[in-house]
Formats: C-alpha cells, structure tokens, sequence
C-alpha cells in the first residue's frame, strides 16, 4: 500500500451492502471489508465504522419479518440483532488482532453541546489508543432511524460522526457505484458522475430513490449526509462496496472510484462543526437581501432589522438555520434572543431593542462570532 492522502476514515456500511442484497448478513462481504480496515489499520489511519444492518441481523433469529411497518416490532429487531451485529463483527476483527468497540448513539445525545463534546472525547479516545468504533444509531431507544425521518439508515449520523472524529474522508459503502445522471435501474444508459464540486437543486433532482427491500436511507439520503461532510471540510465519496479492495483503493486514490463530493469549506473548528451539524437546532430565522449579503459577502452579524420571519420556539443560546427570502440555506448561528423577543425586534433597528423588550443582550441577534456560513 502507497503512502495514503487519507490519515482518518469514517466509513458507513448500508444494510444493501452487509446483506449482499439478501436477508441475512454476508458473512462475505463483512470479511473482506474488515480485511481492508485491517489493512488501513496497519498503515496508522484511524477509522471509524457507522453501520446498519441490526435489524437485519434480527430477523434472523426473531420469527418477525423485518419489512414491517410496526415501530416496537422494529425496535425489538433491533434490540436482538445489534448484539449479533456486533457479535459478528467482533468474529472477524479478532482475526486480524484488532479490538472494536460498540458506540450507540441517539440524536439527543449529541443534539447538546455538552453530549456532543462527550461523544466526540469518547470516539477520538478510542481512535487513539487503536480500537475501531463501531457505531451505530440506538434503535432499541430511537425511532428516528428506523422510521427513516432524521438519519435515514445510519446516511445523516456517518456524516455527523465524521464531524466528531474531524476525519479527512467520508466513504459512504452501499450497493450502488455512486450518484449517476438518473436512476441506473430505470435508466440503463444514465452514466455515473465521478465529481460533484457542490451539491445543489441540480445535482439532488439526480438522485433516485429508496432501495425499500433492504434499507431506508436512499441516495437522497446519502446526497444529504454528504452535503453536510463537505460543509465541514470532509472529503465524501459514495461507492459500491462490494467493487474489489475499494476501501483500499479509495485512500490510496491511485484512481477514481465512485462519486468524490469536494469538500465546499476549509477544516473548521470543533466549535463550528457542532453547528453545521445541525444537532442542535431549535428553530430558523429568514433574512432579507441586505442582510444576507452582509452576511455572506460582509461577513457581519445578524441584526435585528434584517430579519424578516422567525420559525420555532428557542431560546437565548439555541441554534438556529439561517434562510435568505428565497429559502436557501445561509448557515447557522447561536442566538442572543429567544423566539418570542426576536418576533418582537424583528425589523427594528438595534437600538430599539431596549425600548421594545425593556432589556437586552446586545445589538445582535446572531454575532458573526456565533456564526457558521455555507458557500
């Protein structure tokens, strides 16, 4: 193996892939993707491992079948199938004398910032003494992914466990070569796109849909949780992978393979991360063209006569998305009002903030210290 650009991997395996497409985990393909880990292991490149497939892996033993739609029957799938999840996986790094470790995650563990920071202390702890992480959402406790409405399949909390362990490299595994022009299986002649510089209306209207027989998350999904890495700063390639050696092959980058998604960002800091996470968001604020160009071309803060609409209920200190009047995503910011104060500011100049509200907290309603703009 060269020397890799790649010094820290997060790498998500979907449930299509563990199963080979079947209903039971392939003990195959599992093998050969723990060999390839091994191999980067080797070569001192920390990785992390988001994986699906508990509720598969239940099915193999609990007489339920697995497509239902009931929540407590996926949930009781989930809780049976993650400790053979993890009993499998255990099997077959032991082999290559590797020790793994189980991290179950729900969003509100890491929604707070204190959660966040503690999960981000725990897995980069793991990292540096050597032991892979293993993760995967609680689905015993959380119904976000298993409804598919929050994560969907493990795609949305790879991107956000890259966030935490500051990785170089998002490779989302699937059973799918990447993001083609159109959906391959209903259009044989689309063709796979090898780049993508920014994800926009254009490039989302190409993703397909959801593979229903073996998983949740979708390339929407996926075009979702790479957006995110990217934002980061992460480097986000989505491959087949079952395409031979392509964890290898992919942090060597001898070739190309897949889609690479650049990242539209320089590294941030653990601070600004935790924002674009979007973990922690409680509510939205749409600005008009004056303020967005203030903030975007500016870099200023947010004032309150900028601010046109105010969605949510936070408070002073929560989260918040940040709109221009077309509805496109500026970025995110920690608030110096609540909801209610700001509906009241809304529009006004700052220094009607103490006459409207009989206090205030600044002439800010979001300082650019406290802001994280997309490009």
């Amino acid at each position: 193996m060269v020397e890799p650009t790649f010094k820290r991997v997060a790498i998500k395996l979907g449930t299509a892939l563990l199963t080979g497409g079947g209903e039971k985990l392939n003990l195959d393909i599992m093998s050969n993707i723990a060999s390839q880990v091994a191999c980067l292991h080797a070569h001192k490149i920390d990785t992390a491992i988001v994986t699906s497939g508990a509720v598969a892996a239940g099915a193999e033993k609990v007489k339920i079948d697995r497509r239902t739609k009931k929540l407590p029957a996926k949930q009781i799938l989930a809780s049976v199938g993650q400790a053979r999840l993890m009993q499998t996986y255990e099997e077959i790094f032991e082999r290559y004398g590797i020790t793994i470790a189980q991290v179950l995650l729900t969003r509100s563990d890491i929604s707070e910032r204190l959660g966040y920071l503690n999960a981000r202390n725990t897995l980069l702890g793991l990292l540096e003494l050597g032991i892979v992480p293993i993760i995967n959402e609680n689905d015993a406790v959380a119904t976000e992914e298993i409804i598919g409405t929050v994560f969907g399949d493990n795609d949305r909390i790879s991107a956000m466990v890259a966030n935490l362990i500051d990785a170089d490299l998002l490779l989302i595994l699937s059973d799918i070569a990447g993001l083609y022009t159109a959906d391959p299986s209903q259009v044989p002649e689309a063709k796979l796109i090898p780049v993508v510089e920014k994800i926009d209306e254009s490039i989302q209207a190409m993703a397909g849909g959801t593979n229903k027989r073996t998983s949740i998350g979708g390339m929407i999904t996926k075009l979702e949780a790479a957006k995110m890495a990217t934002s980061c700063g992460i480097t986000t390639i989505i491959a087949d992978g079952q395409e031979r050696d392509v964890i290898v092959r992919i942090v060597q980058e001898q070739e190309p393979i897949g889609t690479r998604f650049l990242p539209t960002s320089t590294r941030m800091e653990s601070r600004q991360r935790w924002l674009v996470s979007e973990l922690g968001v409680k509510g939205s604020l749409i600005v008009d063209d004056g303020a967005a160009h203030a903030l975007k071309e500016d870099r200023r803060s947010l004032l309150p006569a900028g601010v046109k609409e105010v969605k949510g209920n936070f408070k002073r200190g929560d989260v918040v998305t940040i709109y221009n009047s077309q509805n496109e995503k500026l970025g995110y910011g920690i608030t110096n009002y609540s909801a209610e104060e700001i509906a009241a500011i809304k529009g006004l100049h700052s220094d009607q903030i103490l006459p409207t509200l009989g206090y205030e907290y600044g002439d800010e309603v979001v300082h650019r210290n406290n802001l994280v703009l997309l490009r």
